[in-house]
């Protein structure tokens, strides 16, 4: 089992920039692709960002495209990802995940929870106006 540990959320003042960690336990975290999902109370998860196994390929959810950037690290076992120019509505508990596929035939089946096989506990961003 793949064991996942974000680090790196805390409080921000809107505009600023926090960047997540997400380290992976296993030798074959390398060959999954990953993704971060967010959730904010009283709300759903929501897909954040994603990309595949050798990190050459980025998919965003169309409000987080420009702002937010999503890249790993495989010979450290680690995901990243980089939030710029934060908002108030960033807030939410993070999430990363992977998933037992390099990649996916479709780009929409990066967005959805139920294909990831492994996930974090969460890590809180906050973002104050």
């Amino acid at each position: 089992q793949v064991q996942l540990v974000e680090s790196g959320g805390g409080a921000m003042q809107a505009g600023g920039s926090l960047r997540l960690s997400c380290a992976a336990s296993g030798r074959t975290f390398s060959r999954y692709a990953a993704g971060w999902f967010r959730q904010a109370p009283g709300k759903e998860r929501e897909f954040v960002a994603a990309l595949d196994a050798s990190g050459g390929s980025t998919y965003y959810a169309a409000s987080m495209k420009g702002r937010f950037t999503v890249s790993r690290d495989n010979a450290k076992n680690t995901v990243s990802l980089q939030m710029n120019s934060l908002k108030p509505e960033d807030t939410a508990v993070y999430f990363c995940a992977a998933a037992k596929w390099e990649y996916f035939s479709l780009n929409a089946h990066y967005t959805r929870e139920a294909n990831y096989d492994y996930w974090g506990q969460g890590t809180q961003v906050t973002v104050s106006s």
